[in-house]
């Protein structure tokens, strides 16, 4: 299985109360995806709400992977939000959404991109480490779950 600290950095790790709406979700992971410049936010927002007007990116289980392809950068990035509360992601199962893993993916990175989403599908589908990013108590417990998983 893949490790997540290939494309996910300590800084996009974080902690968000009060989240709001899906849009403000998705909002709040292209900022953490992208520089500074505006160009860059507006074009990872762009990626990842036309992917999720395509169907929900909720994969069960209080579990979102939104997820975009954009020529932004030249490799992959990530970023994980936990919520206080869940949010409504349309989740086949109806459950609010908790834990968020976003991503930014090039372009021409089409069988990575599957890989990724099915190795991550693989591991939020299992209940402990589920478990073990609810019950972390900070973001700096979240980081050491999430960058020392294999």
């Amino acid at each position: 299985m893949l490790s997540l600290s290939e494309f996910l950095t300590p800084d996009r790790i974080v902690e968000m109360d009060d989240p709001g709406d899906r849009n403000a979700v998705i909002d709040a992971a292209a900022r953490l995806l992208a520089d500074a410049s505006l160009q860059s936010v507006s074009a990872v927002v762009d990626s990842l709400r036309q992917r999720e007007r395509m169907g929900s990116t909720a994969i069960g289980h209080g579990v979102a992977i939104p997820h975009g392809r954009s020529d932004v950068f030249p490799d992959t990035r990530a970023a994980f939000l936990r919520l206080r509360p869940g949010v409504d992601f349309e989740s086949g199962d109806g459950m609010p959404v908790d834990l968020v893993f976003a991503m930014s993916v090039p372009e021409h990175f089409t069988q990575r991109h599957l890989q990724l989403l099915s190795d991550l599908a693989q591991r939020f589908g299992d209940a402990d480490f589920r478990t073990a990013l609810r019950q972390a108590p900070d973001a700096v417990a979240l980081r050491h779950i999430l960058l020392a998983s294999a």
